[in-house]
């Protein structure tokens, strides 16, 4: 499973608290993969420099058409800005009718946590899974 580990660009303030966004991809074909990997790199690039971030890893499982994201965050609002903005606001646009289903969670840890583990992050992300199939609300 190809994966870019934790990168932490700058640290994180001691005993302040984080925003944490997990994401799954599933594209619709594995023709898409090449593209998507593309576009994932270049989404990669600009986190490494964007404000208010404090770590991010990526996750590629290509042959099940899988990526995943996992990356700590200031605020929502760093992690809003970072999102909308291009090139990856273009990514995503360009992508999105290429995914079979997407997957966000988000949820709040403390500093002293980071990194936090792609056990924790795919724990969460099923559960959201689980709880859309379910139709609650999370």
């Amino acid at each position: 499973m190809p994966a870019l580990g934790w990168f932490a660009p700058r640290p994180v303030p001691p005993h302040s608290r984080v925003i944490v966004m997990a994401s799954r991809f599933e594209l619709k074909s594995l023709s898409d993969v090449p593209l998507f990997f593309v576009k994932s790199l270049v989404s990669w690039r600009q986190v490494k420099t964007a404000p208010g971030v404090y770590g991010a890893s990526i996750v590629a499982q290509p042959l099940r058409r899988v990526f995943c994201t996992l990356s700590a965050w200031e605020d929502r609002n760093a992690l809003y800005a970072y999102a909308t903005s291009d090139p990856h606001g273009e990514v995503m646009r360009a992508m999105r009718p290429r995914c079979r289903e997407s997957t966000f969670v988000f949820w709040e840890a403390g500093s002293a946590d980071l990194p936090i583990g792609w056990d924790e992050a795919e724990r969460r992300l099923a559960e959201k899974v689980r709880l859309d199939a379910e139709g609650r609300v999370t």
